[in-house]
C-alpha cells in the first residue's frame, strides 16, 4: 500500500488560490462544485468556460474578445483558443514596476546580484529601444546562447515586447549543438555572455561565439553581456555590441506594448536532439501564458509575495516556465552553475538567503543528495519553503520519503511531468490534496489526460500510454519549416488518430498517477512491457551504485534487458553484488524486471537536462549509430557503449 506522507492544513486549503477559483467556477457554471475533483471534471466538460475563467481569475492583460473561446475543428491540432483575443506576453510579466526585488541571481558562490521590478522594467525598455534601432520586428528570431542570468530574462522580454521569437540554449552546448538548433531558425540577433562559471571555474563563451557567428549567415548583430554585470569584453567578434553600451545609450521610458493575436509565435523550443537533428517546436504567446498562469496559481499556489526557484538552464523549458511566474507578481530566484559547487549545500544556502518559497529541481538532483547522505533539515532553516517540485524523470517512492524525512516535513511535494512539446505539464500538484509516496497528485486542470492500451482503449487501471483526448492552449503552433504539419502530426498524432500521444508509460492509482518512464524506452522482454523507472526505483536502494541505465537489446528473436551500472568511487561490480541486485529487483519489482545482463560502465549518458539517454545506449549496443552526440551532457560516456561486447 502506498505510504501517506503529508496533507495540507485547513488554513492552507482555505487560503489557496484554487479554493477561491472553485467558488468562482461554481458561480460561473451555476453548479455545486465543491472539490478539486469536481473542478477537474468541469474543466474538461466545459473547457471553453474554464479557460475563460482562468483568463479572468489570473488577471490576463489583454483583450479576450467574445465567445466562443475555443474554435473547434475536425482535427485536434487545428483547434484554436481565444480566436478574437490579443495580448502581449511581456506586458503581463512586467505588470509590477516598484522597488521590491524581482530577480535574485546567484552564480554558485561567485556572483550575487539583485534587480528590482522597476529596474527590470527600465532595463527591458532600454533593450526594446535598442532592438527597434537595429530593425527587429514581429516574426524575427532572436537566438540566445546564454546562462540563467537576469540579462537573459531582460533580452527575452524585450524580444517578446516587439512580437519577435525567442530561442535559447545554454553555454554548455558545443558549437555543433548550437548550430544544429539555431541554423534552422535563421536568427537576426544573437545574445550571449562573455563567459560562464561552472564548478568555480570561468569558461569563456567568446571563442565558440566567433565560430557560431561565422556559420549563421542571417545574423546581423550580436549582443554580449558580462556574467558579473560589469562591462563585457567582445574580443574580435564582428557586428557586436556590449550590453553596457546599450544600457548607457538609451534612457528608461514607458514601454508601448503592442497587442498581438493569442497564437502569435513567441518561443522556439528544441527537442533533445539525441536521435537526430533537434525538432524546432513553436509555441504561442497566449497559450504559453495562460497555461503557465493556471499551473502557477492553481496548481502551485503562487502569490505575489512568493519567491520562485527552479534549478534549470536556458536550454530547458523549465526556464520559460519559471520566468512566467513574473505574471503572477512573484519574484524569481535564478541560479547558474553546478548545484554542488562549492558544496552540495549551496542550493539550500541559497534557499535560506533568498527566502525561496517554491523550490523546483530535477529528480536526479534529489537522488544525488540523498545518496550523499545530506539532511538539509538539520543544517538549514528552510523556513520559507512551502512547495518542492520535482521533474525531469519520475521521482521514486524513496525520493518522496527522503524529501519529507531529510528536507522538510511540513510542505507540499509535487512531482510534475510534461515537457518541451507543450512547454508545460500534463500532470502535477494539487494544493488541496494529500501527498502519497511515489505518486503524482493530479492531471492538469483542463487537460483531458487518459491512459490507453496498445489498441487505443481507455484503461481505468493498468499501465499504458499517457494521452490527451482534447485540445489545450499550449499545444505547439507547429514545427519550424513544417508548413503541412507533417512532422508535427507524426510526432504526436500518428499512434492514435486525432489523440495526442505524449510518449510516457503511465498508470492511474487510487490517489493520482505514476509515470514509469518514456514509452519509447519501455522494455519488452517476452512481449511484456516494463517501465525502466520500476528498475531504477530498486537500484536507488543499492548503496554501492551511483547511477544506472536499463535498455532493451534484441537477442535470440526476443528482447533482453541489459542494466549498466556506474559504481561509486573505487568500488567494483562483483558477482555477489550482481546477485544482490537481481534479487532486489526480482523480489520488489517482478521476475520479468530482472536484467539478463548487469554490466559495470564508467559513466551513464545523460541529456543536458539530466535525463538518462536510454535510446542512445540502446542503439549503440544494438549496432546502430548515434548521431548528434553533442546534445548530451557527457558525450564522451558513449565511447564505452560503442565498444562494449555483450
Amino acid at each position: 500500500m502506498t505510504a501517506y506522507l503529508w496533507t495540507p492544513s485547513r488554513e492552507t486549503i482555505d487560503s489557496a488560490n484554487v479554493t477561491r477559483f472553485i467558488s468562482r467556477a461554481a458561480q460561473a457554471s451555476n453548479t455545486s462544485l465543491s472539490s478539486f475533483k469536481d473542478l477537474y471534471k468541469w474543466s474538461i466538460q466545459d473547457r471553453e468556460n474554464f479557460w475563460s475563467l482562468v483568463w479572468d481569475f489570473c488577471g490576463v492583460i489583454g483583450h479576450k474578445g467574445n465567445a466562443p473561446y475555443i474554435k473547434g475543428a475536425t482535427h485536434m491540432w487545428e483547434a484554436e483558443f481565444f480566436p478574437q483575443a490579443s495580448l502581449n506576453y511581456a506586458e503581463n510579466l512586467l505588470r509590477r514596476r516598484d522597488d521590491n526585488i524581482a530577480l535574485i541571481f546567484w552564480a554558485e558562490d561567485k556572483v550575487k546580484r539583485t534587480l528590482s521590478y522597476a529596474e527590470l522594467y527600465d532595463q527591458v525598455s532600454k533593450m526594446v529601444q535598442y532592438f527597434q534601432s537595429i530593425g527587429l520586428k514581429k516574426g524575427d528570431r532572436v537566438a540566445a546562447y546564454v546562462p540563467n542570468s537576469p540579462e537573459s530574462i531582460i533580452a527575452m522580454l524585450a524580444t517578446a515586447t516587439l512580437g519577435a521569437m525567442w530561442s535559447s540554449c545554454s553555454p554548455d552546448f558545443g558549437v555543433t549543438g548550437v548550430l544544429d538548433r539555431f541554423s534552422q531558425i535563421e536568427p537576426k540577433i544573437l545574445i550571449t555572455a562573455d563567459h560562464a562559471i561552472y564548478k568555480g571555474k570561468i569558461h569563456s563563451c567568446l571563442d565558440k561565439v566567433s565560430e557560431i557567428q561565422a556559420q549563421l549567415p542571417t545574423l546581423e548583430q550580436t549582443l554580449v553581456f558580462s556574467y558579473e554585470g560589469s562591462t563585457a569584453q567582445t574580443a574580435d567578434l564582428v557586428n557586436t555590441t556590449s550590453w553596457n553600451t546599450v544600457q548607457n545609450q538609451f534612457g528608461p521610458q514607458n514601454i508601448q506594448f503592442e497587442h498581438f493575436p493569442f497564437n502569435a509565435p513567441l518561443f522556439i523550443m528544441f527537442s533533445s536532439g539525441t536521435t537526430g537533428v533537434p525538432k524546432c517546436i513553436v509555441h504561442g504567446a497566449g497559450g504559453t501564458l495562460l497555461q503557465h498562469l493556471k499551473e502557477h496559481q492553481l496548481h502551485c499556489n503562487i502569490h505575489p509575495q512568493d519567491r520562485v526557484f527552479y534549478f534549470t538552464t536556458c536550454g530547458w523549458m523549465m526556464w520559460n516556465w519559471q520566468v512566467s511566474a513574473l505574471a503572477s507578481g512573484a519574484s524569481l530566484a535564478l541560479y547558474d552553475g553546478s548545484p554542488f559547487s562549492p558544496s552540495p549545500e549551496i542550493l539550500f544556502d541559497y534557499m535560506d538567503a533568498a527566502g525561496i518559497t517554491l523550490f523546483g529541481t530535477a529528480a536526479k538532483y534529489l537522488e544525488a543528495i540523498r545518496k550523499e547522505g545530506a539532511s538539509p533539515k538539520d543544517t538549514h532553516s528552510l523556513q520559507t519553503l512551502k512547495l518542492l517540485t520535482s521533474t525531469g524523470s519520475p521521482l521514486s517512492l524513496e525520493g518522496f520519503e527522503y524529501v519529507y524525512n531529510h528536507i522538510k516535513s511540513d510542505m507540499g511535494l509535487a512531482s510534475i511531468s510534461g515537457g518541451t512539446d507543450i512547454i508545460s505539464c500534463f500532470v502535477l500538484g494539487n494544493p488541496l490534496a494529500s501527498v502519497y509516496a511515489g505518486e503524482i497528485q493530479t492531471p492538469g486542470l483542463g487537460m483531458a489526460v487518459k491512459i490507453y492500451n496498445e489498441e487505443g482503449h481507455n484503461l481505468s487501471q493498468g499501465k499504458g500510454e499517457l494521452v490527451c483526448t482534447e485540445a489545450f492552449p499550449s499545444m505547439p503552433l507547429g514545427f519550424w519549416n513544417d508548413p503541412q504539419h507533417m512532422k508535427y502530426k507524426e510526432a504526436y498524432f500518428n499512434r492514435f488518430p486525432n489523440i495526442w500521444c505524449h510518449g510516457d508509460f503511465a498508470e492511474f492509482t487510487a490517489h493520482g498517477l505514476i509515470i514509469h518512464g518514456r514509452s519509447d524506452a519501455v522494455l519488452n522482454p517476452g512481449g511484456v512491457r516494463i517501465g525502466t523507472a520500476e528498475i531504477y526505483r530498486q537500484m536507488e536502494k543499492i548503496p554501492e551504485v551511483e547511477e544506472s541505465i536499463a535498455v532493451g537489446q534484441p537477442f535470440e528473436d526476443d528482447v533482453r534487458v541489459v542494466l549498466f551500472v556506474k559504481m561509486k568511487a573505487d568500488l567494483m561490480l562483483t558477482p555477489e553484488l550482481i546477485q544482490h541486485i537481481k534479487h532486489q529487483i526480482r523480489v520488489h519489482a517482478s521476475p520479468r524486471h530482472v536484467p539478463a545482463l548487469i554490466v559495470q560502465a564508467p559513466d551513464v549518458p545523460k541529456t543536458k537536462n539530466g535525463k538518462l539517454a536510454e535510446l542512445a545506449v540502446r542503439d549503440l549496443i544494438s549496432g546502430r549509430k548515434v548521431h548528434h552526440a553533442e546534445a548530451l551532457l557527457n558525450p564522451e560516456s558513449l565511447d564505452f557503449f560503442r565498444t562494449v561486447c555483450l
